[in-house]
């Protein structure tokens, strides 16, 4: 683990939510999940957000991950995402995080329609008013709307965000940020960047593929922000079939079929997402029991 100065530092696993084959959550799995992560070397979870198809959970079930992630790790080591489709209703999700006992939360924009930059200030400012710190999601090839350098400086100046998940694979950003908003901390949000945006002044790394394979994850996320590439560029080359998957559109079935394959709960997704191609699959099976086999874990 991490000697983590704030609870978004460090190696933050976005988890993927454990289904039964009903395709009801296992909330017992994911339980034991965030605390195996904690055990094989990462800082803490990072639910409720893409990866753990939010999207698709009732109020209860949403509530129900963060709470369970909390009883399991801790809150301080728990950053629930808070996204949602009105500004008012992730402002309670970032209030029913503080009170499970979350330190600090990460907000997309919103993203029901192309919002300008007017409405995206607006809308982080209201959910700052439950009063949790925030880190700001930037997936631009999702949401449509792009926090810009500029725009993150804004939000920053204003006291609005804390930190950027930066998830446009653009490693120059990392640098435009540092330049335009020097206290704003840098995450890694795209697995398959994740030595050069390190080697650009990350503090910390929401991380997918972690959930699989997390040692071996760790240790490149240490050696990557210690300038250890002689540690890190093999293991980086070994991993990077898998994590160039992070930035792909199915990168929730292939994280969960390499669950599946290491040994951890995984499980199917929820419509409307499907089962991977064979073709997708077979990829994504040669790639794990590749590393598998090489005895990382």
């Amino acid at each position: 683990m991490t000697n983590r100065v704030k609870p978004w530092h460090g190696v933050m696993v976005a988890t993927a939510l454990p289904m039964r084959d009903d395709l009801s959550v296992d909330f017992e799995g994911f339980a034991e999940h965030c605390s195996w992560l904690v055990e094989q070397g990462c800082d803490g979870v990072a639910p409720n957000g893409s990866l753990g198809e939010y999207q698709t959970l009732s109020e209860e079930e949403r509530a129900r991950v963060v709470t369970t992630a909390v009883e399991a790790i801790g809150g301080g080591n728990v950053l629930p995402g808070v996204g949602a489709y009105g500004s008012r209703e992730a402002r309670r999700w970032a209030e029913q995080a503080g009170e499970a006992g979350c330190q600090a939360v990460m907000l997309l924009p919103p993203n029901a329609y192309r919002a300008d930059e007017r409405v995206v200030v607006e809308h982080y400012r209201e959910v700052a008013r439950a009063g949790l710190p925030i880190v700001a999601y930037n997936n631009p090839h999702d949401t449509k709307v792009d926090l810009t350098p500029a725009l993150l400086a804004r939000l920053y100046d204003e006291g609005l965000v804390v930190a950027v998940k930066e998830f446009t694979g653009d490693v120059r950003r990392a640098y435009e940020i540092a330049e335009l908003a020097p206290g704003l901390d840098v995450l890694i949000g795209s697995d398959d960047v994740l030595v050069e945006v390190a080697l650009a002044g990350a503090v910390g790394w929401i991380a997918g593929f972690p959930n699989a394979l997390p040692a071996s994850h760790a240790a490149l996320y240490h050696a990557a922000m210690a300038g250890d590439l002689d540690t890190a560029l093999p293991l980086y080359r070994k991993l990077h079939p898998l994590l160039r998957w992070d930035s792909k559109t199915e990168f929730v079935q292939a994280i969960k079929l390499s669950m599946d394959l290491a040994g951890r709960p995984g499980g199917r997704c929820r419509p409307p997402r499907l089962e991977l191609t064979p073709e997708q699959a077979a990829a994504v099976r040669a790639a794990t029991e590749k590393v598998l086999a090489e005895g990382l874990r």
